[in-house]
This record gives structure tokens, C-alpha cells and sequence, in this order.
């Protein structure tokens, strides 16, 4: 049913299995199963209105947090492909790595984490754990989408180990500790955050950003926020762009973009090929478990491509992320967040049923994780239109 090569591939067969236990299929493994039941969820259709980078009603062409998923997966179907690695685990990991976001991009999680400061605080990685163990509630036998254990590790840990072999927070999460919901579930499901996780999940990682280093390129040249003659400084991208200009020299802009844009996606596909090969063979993993054990990651940019990446970002968060026009509406948008975190914590009565019952059930702490849900899972205009609901401004667009 799969074409395995590299002997560090996770195994479906020798899957450690489901919270619920559950009768396997024959004609689709466990992590096809996974990756099915991420695409029929209500979370997963939510996506195709999140901002990515531009809210909804600056353009259908820009990308929202769904085509951006949809890019991450195909990215990394591609890598695993390449690398001998298990693809349905590999894709279900890549659409599911975002459900957890808040409308209105990262300004919107800035904000609701603000505002969850005395009750926890907000990580999205942390609420696509929640969404897919709890608050999907679709089937008779259990909440969540009852996914195996390496599609729930790869999604927790597609970064890497969250804390150290003494059991100390790491890296993003050194400073204020690791997120409730994960240590709560961990506490009875045990996703082993000391370790790496699979190969895939790496890919995963990786493959996001590849996808959103290459395509806020295009959407921001479309935005008008920078020009194409801005990148002719910029490593991976200026090389691109010249060796277009050479070979086409007399073609419109736009496909001058397209044609940039694919080689700088597809040197940075290769790159993430390449290196992991060349530390597969340095450190010769024979199991999926020996890939977690390793000190390092497998899968990895090359050190030349690390830095090509680093100065592309900070040519995005310049000319794209900063720039004033985006900046101004996610300041609105933080504003919409923090009326409608603000007013239903207040009036539990704002909240539609069955959210209204829950809420009022709850101590304070519970109930603003509740409200915290609910907002998480809006979509940019669901928000809006409750916005305009309550207040009867549209703090957005004026």
C-alpha cells in the first residue's frame, strides 16, 4: 500500500495506536486515516476564512490559512515522497499544523494570548492539540478526532522536544512554561516531549516554512508592499530573479514573479532533500524511534540556506509584516478580539448555546478558557459579523 526506502520511516503497522482503541481498515493505513479525519473536520473547513497575512475582504487572491495548508501539504507529500518517508503521516501532520490558529493571523493570537494571561495564556499549538482531542465532537465513542499517537506527537512536537531530558522547558517555552492543555494531556497520554519526533513531522516543520517563505513573496508583491527590484539583494530570491530575467527577458511581470517565486520554492525543496540525506547517512538512524533519539534533528536546511532564510524573513518582517498598511489592521483586528474576549467573559448570555451553558457552568479561570475556545475557532468574518452584532461599529474598515 506504501513505498518505503528509507528505513527510518514510520511504519503504519507498528503504529502505537489510538487513545480509543479502533478497528484498522484494509485499504487505508492509520496515518490515512488521521489525515482523513483532519480534512472532514469543522476546524479544517474554518480555514479557508483565517487570515494568513491579508484579512478576507483586502483580496481573493492572497493566500488564507487553508490555501496555505493546502501549499504546506503538497510541499511536504513532495519531501517525504523524495525521502523514502511515510506521506499520508506526513500530509496529515502538514493539515493539521495550523487548526489551532485565531482569526486575524498573529495579531489575533497576540491578543487573545494578552488576554488569557491570568488564565494560562494562548499558544495555537497548543489549542490544535485541544481542537483534536477535545473539542471536535463528532463521534459517538469519544471527543476529538481519536487521531493515532505519532500523528498527535508530530503535531506537538514538529518543532522539536519541548522540554529538555531533566524535564525543563525549552525554547519557545523556557520562559513561561509549557501550555496547560499539552501538559494536561500529556499527564495522561504520554507523548514523550523530551525527544524529537518522526522524520515526517520534521518534514511537516519544514515544509511550512517553505511554503510561507515562498508564497508572502508573491502575495506581498501583489500587495504592492515591496517591488520586484527590492529583492535583488535578497540570497536565494535575487538569484532567482536574475537568472529569470536572463533567460526570459522580455516576459510580463506577472509570470516574472511565478517563474521566481517555483525556483525559489523548488531550491529550497531540494536543499531540505539534500541535507537530510547527507545526515542520514552521518548518523545512519535505523527505526523511526532512532530518528526521535537522535541530539539533533534529521531533517534540516542546510547551514547556507538556514541563513539564506534568515535574511529573507527579515526582508519580510520589514517591507511586509511591518508595514504600515498591515499593521493598522491588525491593530483593528486585535481591537475586535479583545471587545468580544471582554464581553462575553462579562455576559456569559452573549455566547450562542450550547457555549451560553458550558460558560456558565465554569469558575472564572474555566470560563475564560471557554471564551478563549470560542474565539479561537472563529473564522476573521464570523467575528466581525458578531463585532457589529454586539457594538454596531465596524472598527475594521473605518
Amino acid at each position: 500500500m506504501q513505498r518505503f526506502s528509507a528505513p527510518y520511516a514510520s511504519l503504519p503497522a507498528q503504529s502505537r495506536g489510538r487513545v480509543f482503541p479502533e478497528t484498522e481498515e484494509d485499504f487505508r493505513t492509520p496515518f490515512a486515516r488521521d489525515r482523513d479525519r483532519i480534512i472532514h473536520c469543522q476546524a479544517f473547513r474554518r480555514l479557508k476564512h483565517k487570515t494568513q497575512v491579508f484579512v478576507y475582504h483586502e483580496g481573493d487572491h492572497y493566500r488564507t490559512r487553508l490555501t496555505h495548508t493546502i501549499e504546506v501539504a503538497q510541499v511536504a507529500r513532495s519531501i517525504a515522497r523524495a525521502l523514502g518517508l511515510d506521506e499520508d503521516l506526513a500530509e496529515a501532520l502538514a493539515l493539521a499544523h495550523d487548526l489551532g490558529h485565531t482569526p486575524f493571523g498573529h495579531a489575533g493570537e497576540r491578543e487573545l494570548d494578552a488576554l488569557m494571561r491570568p488564565f494560562g495564556g494562548f499558544d495555537h499549538n497548543a489549542q490544535s492539540l485541544r481542537i483534536l482531542t477535545r473539542l471536535e465532537r463528532r463521534y459517538a465513542g469519544f471527543d476529538g478526532l481519536n487521531l493515532t499517537w505519532e500523528t498527535l506527537e508530530g503535531l506537538v512536537k514538529h518543532n522539536g522536544p519541548l522540554v529538555s531530558r531533566e524535564g525543563d522547558p525549552v525554547g519557545r517555552y523556557r520562559e513561561r512554561g509549557l501550555p496547560e492543555a499539552i501538559v494536561d494531556y500529556v499527564s495522561g497520554h504520554d507523548l514523550e516531549l523530551a525527544s524529537f519526533a518522526s522524520a515526517e513531522a520534521q518534514v511537516a516543520a519544514l515544509s511550512d516554512d517553505i511554503a510561507y517563505n515562498s508564497h508572502d513573496i508573491d502575495d506581498g508583491l501583489r500587495a504592492g508592499l515591496f517591488d520586484l527590484i527590492d529583492l535583488g539583494d535578497v540570497p536565494l530570491v535575487g538569484e532567482a530573479l536574475a537568472t529569470v530575467l536572463r533567460e526570459h527577458p522580455n516576459l510580463e511581470a506577472d509570470r516574472i514573479v511565478h517563474e521566481t517565486v517555483r525556483r525559489v520554492l523548488s531550491a529550497m525543496i531540494h536543499d531540505v532533500i539534500s541535507e537530510t540525506q547527507r545526515r542520514a547517512a552521518l548518523y545512519g538512524p535505523g527505526s523511526a524511534q532512532q530518528v526521535r533519539d537522535l541530539a539533533v534533528p534529521l531533517v534540516d536546511f542546510s547551514r547556507q540556506m538556514i541563513e539564506n532564510n534568515r535574511v529573507l524573513q527579515s526582508f519580510l518582517n520589514e517591507k511586509m509584516y511591518r508595514h504600515a498598511r498591515v499593521e493598522d489592521i491588525m491593530v483593528r483586528a486585535r481591537r475586535v478580539v479583545r471587545d468580544l474576549f471582554e464581553a462575553y467573559l462579562h455576559d456569559p448570555g452573549l455566547l450562542p448555546v450550547p457555549w451560553r451553558e458550558l460558560s456558565r457552568e465554569h469558575a472564572d479561570d474555566l470560563r475564560a478558557r471557554q471564551v478563549c475556545d470560542f474565539i479561537a475557532g472563529m473564522t476573521d468574518r464570523y467575528a466581525l459579523t458578531q463585532h457589529k452584532q454586539l457594538f454596531d461599529v465596524d472598527p475594521l474598515f473605518r
